[in-house]
């Protein structure tokens, strides 16, 4: 718990009434208004939470206004550049970076846990084959706690850690078969030689007719979309994680309402609006009508994959997605894709708008992220069930780390009632 060191003083009808006031290691320090209702009997008022510190965490620390996003310290930058995915899930589950045994003990228990149940494959026939893939990932990782019944005891610490690492190994496995049902491909099964990305993609784009080698430019853009998805702090699935396993759910439970949550098109599926924008604009010679709609505010249109709801300045994954988009793209070509034609323009144009620079609409990591994956071959419905994959360590960091806490209560969010007064039931005949 952060260090109270001052109070804040709070007057309602002329009584006064002191809140302890928590220090944070970094950006605003907190009211704790826990016993506020106890002692002043009155709630807060704060519809979607966004000054409402939810709990306390020494895992990820976001400055939208100084464009800042670190886990355990390290800027996000650093990491996407040097380090790598797995490496980035060692340092959120467990708080440091790796020595070389940790890392490649680490490797070796996620690579050995990467295949699923072979009963798991007969519930995948049950869905519709043009199912979505999020619907399929929401019905396959809560089935998890059907088949793993040695790792659903949150009180167990063993138990979580077996179930963390079974988390991130098997989320990429299901991801890729949800998007091999949909297209009517036979399933890939894992191999422990490729890396965590290299593995995810052949086990999406391989076909037993022929060989597949995975391109590393590839890899290393795809490690990199997962790396820098992997946390953002207490966004809207993350805090449906926390609040599902504070009742005890079960880990598998708990990750599966925060995939549901993600597959909201204000969350999770940002990066495939921004490509349906894109698709709509259609040729790049379109683009300044698209712009021009964008300016006028009475008309709705917004430029999908420009600013940030949380960073008001630039996102800073996204420098590092613009390098990553760029190699792809050199090395794939776009003269035969139009929709990346259009992105490329439209960066171009609305970077030298004095309009969009004044405003610091920058592109996000979901314009960057959204090219990319078009680019290698993934259809629009498979962007938000790479994102879950990205975002599963994130989830069970925040997990882990909310079971391990003293102070876990179970999550109830308090209302203002403005419906009907008490009143008495009145027989039918008589209304």
């Amino acid at each position: 718990m952060a260090e109270t060191t001052r109070s804040a003083k709070l007057t309602i009808d002329g009584k006064e009434y002191d809140l302890p006031i928590l220090t944070a290691t970094a950006g605003p320090d907190v009211i704790d208004i826990r016993k506020l209702y106890a002692d002043v009997g009155v709630f807060t008022y704060d519809p979607g939470f966004t000054s409402t510190a939810s709990c306390d965490s020494t895992i990820t620390f976001i400055d939208g206004e100084e464009g800042l996003l670190m886990h355990r310290g390290y800027p996000i930058d650093q990491l996407a550049e040097k380090s790598h995915f797995l490496e980035v899930c060692y340092l959120l589950l467990y708080g440091d970076l790796p020595s070389t045994t940790q890392l490649e003990d680490f490797e070796d228990r996620v690579t050995a846990h990467t295949m699923l149940h072979e009963q798991m494959h007969f519930l995948f026939r049950g869905f519709r084959r043009d199912s979505h893939p999020m619907a399929i990932m929401v019905g396959m990782v809560g089935a998890l706690s059907a088949f793993y019944h040695d790792s659903l005891d949150i009180n167990d610490p063993w138990q979580r850690e077996v179930a963390t690492i079974r988390m991130i190994a098997k989320m990429p496995t299901i991801a890729a078969m949800a998007y091999k049902y949909t297209v009517g491909q036979p399933f890939v099964y894992p191999r422990n030689d490729l890396d965590y990305a290299s593995n995810f993609l052949r086990m999406c784009f391989a076909v037993p007719t022929a060989d597949y080698e995975v391109n590393p430019i590839l890899s290393r853009a795809m490690d990199r979309i997962f790396t820098l998805h992997a946390d953002h702090e207490q966004n809207a699935s993350t805090s449906t994680v926390r609040l599902a396993s504070s009742s005890g759910a079960n880990p598998f439970a708990s990750i599966a309402a925060g995939i549901v949550c993600l597959w909201g098109p204000a969350h999770g599926g940002a990066n495939q609006a921004c490509l349906e924008m894109l698709k709509e604009i259609g040729t790049p010679d379109r683009i300044p009508e698209y712009i021009k709609r964008a300016k006028d505010k009475n008309d709705p249109f917004r430029l999908m994959g420009f600013g940030h709801r949380v960073y008001k300045n630039f996102d800073p994954r996204a420098k590092v997605m613009k390098q990553s988009a760029d190699e792809v793209l050199e090395l794939l070509g776009i003269e035969d894709n139009p929709t990346l034609q259009v992105a490329k323009e439209l960066e171009k144009q609305a970077l030298e708008d004095d309009y969009f620079v004044s405003k610091k609409l920058f592109p996000n990591v979901d314009f960057y992220s959204g090219i990319i994956l078009e680019a290698m071959g993934f259809p629009t419905s498979m962007f938000t069930p790479i994102f879950a994959v990205s975002r599963t360590v994130g989830w069970i960091s925040q997990w882990k780390e909310m079971i391990a806490d003293p102070q876990l209560k179970i999550g109830r969010p308090r209302q203002l009632y403005k419906g009907a007064e008490l009143r008495d039931y009145v027989d039918i005949e008589n209304r």
